[in-house]
């Protein structure tokens, strides 16, 4: 059972669409492969989020949800808890899956991605598993992201601009692109966001564009592909 301030959280999953979350749905025709990420909420009201190794070759550093592709026979619930396992070391074992947001979709990769919302009802030491692919992991409290002092706007180089937050325990670490989306398009749906000076701008940090293009989306939650 979740607790009372999770409460609105599930009814706005039933409730909110993917156009409330993205402009990028998904073709009626598309082809999209499927990917999950995890959304788990904490008893410390926070949310868990990983950073990508700064030496991968595409999108380091970016900071995500747990999460990957769909594997065969798999469901998005599935998927989210065996991803979040592998990238951080949880027991899924002590998660409550209680809603899923709509599906989202990911232009430049055609990837499909299935929100799982979790709540933490039993916690289990996290961690950085494999630092080939996890740089870190961190648990932020949705007080810091309601926090306007924590919200800018990030600048790519290509001029694309889009919210984003500052996280870490020296809130120098930049959350954007298509996770720091579906944080800041849910919490105002659920009425939660505080006023913030979107004038404030950050440039994207360089070791996030090692190798990049400039894509026409920054996608900050790539799925992993397993090889």
């Amino acid at each position: 059972m979740i607790p009372d301030w999770l409460e609105p959280v599930a009814r706005a999953a039933r409730e909110i669409t993917a156009d409330d979350l993205t402009r990028f749905v998904a073709p009626d025709d598309a082809e999209s492969r499927r990917g999950a990420v995890l959304m788990l909420f904490g008893q410390q009201r926070d949310l868990l989020f990983t950073e990508r190794a700064h030496g991968m070759r595409s999108h380091p550093g970016q900071v995500s949800f747990p999460g990957g592709s769909i594997e065969a026979g798999e469901s998005p619930r599935q998927a989210a808890l065996r991803e979040a396992e592998e990238e951080t070391g949880l027991h899924p074992d002590g998660i409550e899956v209680f809603a899923e947001l709509p599906d989202l979709w990911l232009p430049p990769s055609n990837f499909e991605v299935t929100p799982v919302l979790g709540w933490w009802a039993e916690e289990s030491a996290v961690g950085v598993v494999d630092p080939a692919e996890v740089h870190a992991v961190y648990r932020v409290p949705l007080e810091e992201l309601l926090d306007p002092a924590h919200r800018v706007s990030v600048r790519h180089p290509s001029g694309w601009t889009a919210p984003g937050f500052l996280i870490g325990p020296q809130h120098d670490v930049v959350l954007w692109g298509f996770t720091a989306g579906i944080v800041s398009r849910l919490l105002d749906f659920l009425g939660w966001t505080r006023p913030w000076d979107a004038r404030v701008v950050r440039d994207l940090p360089a070791y996030m564009l090692q190798g990049g293009a400039r894509p026409a989306v920054p996608p900050a939650a790539q799925p992993r592909e397993r090889p």
